[in-house]
């Protein structure tokens, strides 16, 4: 392994903010810093091979965010959001039907008149022109790999990874090394569990004050489907079946423009049977009768996979420290009960831009910018995140009947009495600390998919467009290469090969006929970046970090 001292040093780039991140939150960032003063410098960086290749949401948007950011969205002739809810769902599932939830009794939070479904990637590709326009500078295919600090302990900046490293960790033919942007401020917006984020939050102990972040997974296809049984607007949710009472997680089916549906599947990563596998829990549901008829005779087209956070209100972390702030997923921003996060992105960007331009304008720079931290409860966010911040730790400690019914009762409190009955709930355990023992657990049975409707792993992988340059170093990491067969086997059974939906971990036999000589492999080519392993190994020994810029997924409209 080559020092990275002896690569020789890393040219070094001078801006006033320097963003991580193409995502929403980032991009608005970028936007409002230049709307109120076009003469700041900005940069972004995003690893995705380009800007929106990385980004995967359901997704049904609220434009309150974008109405703030850029009024005139809605007369633009490319405007990225274009499909108006029209039709509203609520269901229950059971194995063989379903009961359906009216509308009348759903509290208003919940409606989703005069929201947009569409691709998020396809707005952060528009917000990333609109963006340029104003003289942001964006690298896509440039992975932000490490914090820069003074010696005052302040960010001063980030460097992107080295290009060309072998898996040796020696450079190879070709090989560039990465770049120094400096920056008086620097924003991370990397989503969920970010890689940099993580390494902020241990540091600055900003999660000292709050509640573990909890998280869910999401699992999304995209679907071209026959025109007979395209709904453009329609928007069904469901929860129940296959989930047992136990296992929280529910269910979106989105019918966009030109004859595309895209349907996708949540689970709560506290779940507790390390024999659950989340993407053959996808996989069964499509095979539901209310949700088969949609897409049969239709054609999958993509496929992706991404950790959401769920933790709310009470999980959000500090988001300021010296020379820098958290925005947008990184922050924690979900709305879990609504299924949506990019307003609130798109509304924190705006409001870290607005306090980081009031400390440029009178000369500041590398200090905390306390006074966004202070703000962000009393502002849109806070108040759209307090309503609903017992939802989820009412469905953990309850399970999915009556937490559901007394989350439901609870937003109705909050939003026509503005208070709870139960005030603010603690979540308790982190997700990794969920999982039960196998002796303590049923084993689920999963039926192979019919290649109709349901699908294998790689086969999925392969829609997702995801290409890693396989001589490079493996970015999952393992702490202790011997906790996954001598700890997480005999305990958990491995779980990293079920919880994972891209086929990325296995245990290999070297007799397979007996159970005998296990090997843990991993695959890391197969990674779409949705960073389930860095939460869920139960031993906490897998440590996600960037791979080579532009490597893991390619999403075209998701």
């Amino acid at each position: 392994m080559t020092d990275s001292a002896d690569l020789g040093p890393r040219e070094a780039m001078e801006y006033d903010v320097v963003v991580v991140g193409a995502g929403p939150a980032g991009l608005s960032a970028a936007i409002r810093l230049k709307q109120l003063n076009p003469e700041t410098s900005v940069v972004v960086v995003e690893k995705g091979s380009e800007v929106g290749a990385h980004i995967l949401s359901g997704a049904v948007i609220d434009p309150v965010g974008l109405d703030k950011l850029l009024p005139e969205w809605r007369q633009a002739p490319d405007r990225p959001l274009v499909t108006e809810v029209t039709e509203d769902q609520f269901y229950y599932l059971g194995p063989s039907g379903a009961v359906p939830l009216p509308n009348f009794g759903m509290p208003k939070l919940m409606s989703n008149h005069g929201n947009f479904v569409g691709s998020l990637g396809n707005v952060c590709r528009w917000l990333a022109v609109q963006a340029e326009a104003l003289g942001v500078e964006i690298y896509p295919g440039f992975a932000a790999a490490e914090v820069l600090y003074d010696d005052k302990g302040a960010v001063t900046g980030i460097a992107t990874g080295d290009m060309g490293i072998g898996r040796d960790g020696k450079p190879k033919s070709g090989f560039t090394r990465g770049m120094e942007l400096h920056g008086k401020y620097t924003l991370f917006a990397e989503g969920a569990r970010g890689s940099l984020t993580k390494t902020l939050i241990a540091r600055f102990k900003l999660d000292d004050n709050s509640e573990p972040q909890k998280f869910g997974i999401g699992i999304k296809e995209l679907w071209q489907v026959d025109p007979k049984k395209h709904v453009p607007g329609r928007v069904q949710h469901s929860f129940g079946w296959p989930l047992d009472s136990k296992t929280g997680g529910g269910s979106f089916l989105y019918h966009l423009e030109n004859n595309q549906v895209v349907v996708g599947f949540v689970i709560h990563l506290n779940y507790t049977n390390p024999y659950l596998s989340p993407f053959d829990e996808f996989q069964r549901f499509k095979h539901h009768p209310l949700i088969a008829p949609t897409f049969e005779g239709g054609k999958r087209i993509a496929y992706g996979a991404r950790a959401i956070t769920e933790g709310g209100y009470q999980s959000v972390p500090k988001l300021s420290f010296p020379g820098g702030a958290l925005i947008g997923c990184s922050a924690g921003f979900v709305n879990v009960p609504r299924i949506k996060g990019s307003h609130n992105a798109v509304l924190s960007g705006m409001l870290a831009a607005e306090h980081l331009s009031q400390a440029l304008a009178e000369g500041r720079a590398h200090d905390e910018p306390l006074s966004y931290e202070q703000a962000w409860r009393g502002s849109e966010i806070g108040q759209d995140l307090y309503k609903v911040r017992n939802v989820k730790p009412l469905w953990s400690k309850l399970g999915t009947f009556a937490g559901v019914i007394l989350g439901g009762i609870d937003m109705h409190c909050n939003e026509k009495l503005g208070f709870s009955l139960f005030g603010t709930l603690k979540h308790g355990k982190p997700d990794y600390a969920t999982l039960k023992p196998i002796a303590e657990s049923k084993p689920i049975a999963y039926p192979k998919p019919d290649g109709k409707l349901s699908f294998d792993k790689l086969s999925s992988v392969f829609l997702s467009s995801t290409n890693h340059e396989e001589d490079q170093p493996i970015h999952l990491m393992l702490e202790d290469p011997k906790v996954p067969i001598e700890k997480n086997l005999p305990i958990f059974g491995e779980p990293a090969r079920l919880y994972c939906p891209a086929g990325v971990y296995e245990v290999v036999y070297g007799d397979e006929a007996a159970k005998k000589d296990p090997r843990f492999v991993i695959n890391a080519q197969n990674c779409v970046h949705c960073k389930t392993c860095d939460i869920k190994d139960p031993a906490q020994n897998i440590n996600w970090v960037t791979p080579e810029g532009g490597g893991g997924p390619n999403y075209p409209n998701m």
